[in-house]
């Protein structure tokens, strides 16, 4: 899932209560068939509306690189840093996924959602009078720590070799091991209600999902994460990602954001 640059720019592309379709690039002539011996990583922007898959099979189908995979999931509703591992670099992708993440997002408090997110059907509403920065910031405050987190059912977490999102659209709710997380930082950025913009510093395998939900069950409103943006990923920052659209578009700026790993004592 999962520091953001400022809300008010960052997500600015991913309109409250918009569900915006993913518009795929329908620029081909640039495309560089590119089969050489890459190793290293490349910090994408991805944008609202596609899977981190969609964004490997895109660049694989333009660079045409043999070894790809990526260090760590966004969901499709999330933009932000996405690290795509090349070449031998992808046997590098477990060690950069446990780095730190931090996320920017908004929380819309009083309407609870199937998904946790703003993609699912809405489950309840509740009143959110009463509710204070003041208030806001206790609850947040108590979720830093060490603690262990309960997955979205709608999530990729597998169970058997299955993820759960295809076991819930089944209607199935099979039961789930709750995560070990560490959140170290939890701070409220703004209020205007409904809407509760925070960042976010954890650990690896943290569901902001899960964290925006819990945060409304203890507000006693409700609430479903509503934009996410990740930030960053250990040394990763987003201000040294190229978003996807402009690579893809302009293919000779690989070059400029791959960052090479030293992978000369891997076989």
């Amino acid at each position: 899932m999962s520091d953001l640059e400022p809300a008010s720019s960052s997500l600015s592309s991913s309109p409250l209560n918009t569900k915006t379709p993913w518009v795929h690039s329908s620029v081909h002539a640039k495309r560089a068939r590119i089969t050489t011996n890459v190793d290293g990583v490349l910090p994408i922007d991805k944008p609202y509306g596609c899977s981190s898959y969609d964004v490997i099979r895109r660049l694989k189908r333009t660079f045409g690189f043999r070894k790809i995979g990526h260090a760590g999931t966004l969901d499709p509703l999330a933009t932000g840093l996405l690290l795509i591992v090349l070449g031998k670099a992808t046997k590098a992708s477990q060690t950069l996924m446990c780095g730190t993440k931090t996320y920017e997002g908004v929380i819309q408090l009083g309407v609870e959602t199937t998904t946790y997110d703003r993609e699912g059907e809405v489950t309840q509403t509740r009143p959110t009078d009463g509710i204070t920065e003041e208030i806001i910031r206790t609850v947040l405050q108590s979720f830093l720590g060490d603690q262990y987190q309960q997955p979205p059912i709608f999530s990729a977490k597998k169970i058997n070799g299955i993820p759960l999102y295809k076991l819930a659209r089944k209607g199935q709710e099979p039961k789930t091991t709750p995560n070990f997380i560490t959140i170290f930082q939890c701070d409220l950025l703004n209020y205007d209600a409904p809407n509760l913009h925070l960042r976010v510093r954890c650990s690896k395998g943290t569901y902001i999902r899960s964290l925006a939900h819990d945060i409304g069950e203890k507000l006693n409103c409700g609430g479903h994460l509503a934009q996410l943006r990740r930030t960053r990923i250990g040394k990763f920052s987003v201000e040294q990602a190229v978003p996807l659209d402009a690579l893809l578009q302009e293919p000779t700026l690989l070059k400029k954001y791959l960052v090479l790993l030293d992978m000369s004592g891997e076989k």
